[in-house]
């Protein structure tokens, strides 16, 4: 049989090759739909069977899959790219297309689902972590003492009226009991925020808390080494900053999220 400089069989050689383009032909397809990286079950189903039944000095093609990021997990292509999401041309339409939702498990639980309020043509937009107990009960976002406090931030802070922001959240759904978002849901509604920002097009986002930042930049980084630091989202600068529900229990670090604030309110034009 013929073999490679390594030894390995000339046959086997052949077969890595073909299942190595079977996968790069994948991640191609994947990345002009819009999808960031291999979805576990693509990547499940291009693995070959049991090592045992790989040739001699042959290893897997295609390491196994890392343990999920509830921050970075993949959104499947197909809601990228879903002709009647990026057909909706405003957010109303958008929230039409969104529908009575239920394509992940919080739907079982809400009361409402808190899509977004403000200025559709904003320059500011604030994104959130998920609905609490207050936002569930009316369907809109920050309305409990964290919304109170991020108010008195805009309006007293930076000297605008909350109707001329845009407010939203990471998930449109209250977890049970304010638990954290998990993978799946960030994953569900990750293409309706992402068209709200399109939609929007604000000159600057501001990513209120752990969550926000972390799904927004796709990142692990804690929410204290990434406030005070400029970043992007899509060509739009973002300024992470501290969640309102933190400096309701740490009011000392309201000074922390004034410094973010004044560097958003020079970057708008309202501060030289």
């Amino acid at each position: 049989m013929p073999v490679n400089r390594t030894g390995t069989p000339a046959s086997a050689q052949a077969g890595l090759h073909a299942a190595l383009d079977q996968l790069r032909a994948v991640v191609e397809h994947l990345r002009a739909s819009g999808a960031e990286s291999l979805p576990r079950r693509a990547t499940a189903a291009l693995r070959p069977g049991p090592r045992q039944n790989l040739p001699a000095g042959v290893t897997d093609p295609v390491p196994a899959a890392a343990p999920p990021v509830a921050v970075a997990t993949p959104v499947a292509a197909d809601r990228f790219t879903a002709p009647r999401l990026q057909a909706a041309g405003t957010l109303e339409a958008l929230r039409t297309e969104l529908g009575d939702c239920q394509r992940c498990k919080l739907s079982g639980g809400r009361t409402h689902i808190v899509f977004g309020v403000g200025n559709p043509c904003a320059t500011l937009m604030f994104v959130g972590e998920g609905p609490g107990r207050d936002e569930d009960l009316r369907g809109e976002p920050f309305v409990g003492r964290a919304g109170q406090l991020l108010t008195e931030i805009i309006t007293k802070g930076m000297k605008m009226r909350r109707e001329d922001v845009y407010i939203a959240n990471v998930i449109k759904c209250r977890p049970p009991e304010n638990r954290n978002p998990e993978a799946d849901e960030i994953a569900a509604c990750q293409p309706f925020l992402r068209r709200q920002i399109e939609l929007v097009r604000p000159q600057v986002l501001v990513a209120l808390g752990t969550f926000a930042a972390q799904t927004l930049l796709g990142v692990r980084t804690p929410i204290s080494r990434l406030r005070g630091h400029w970043h992007e989202y899509q060509g739009v600068k973002l300024m992470p900053t501290l969640h309102p529900a933190y400096l309701l229990r740490n009011p000392n670090d309201k000074r922390l999220v004034w410094e973010d604030v004044k560097m958003v309110l020079r970057e708008l034009g309202h501060l030289p």
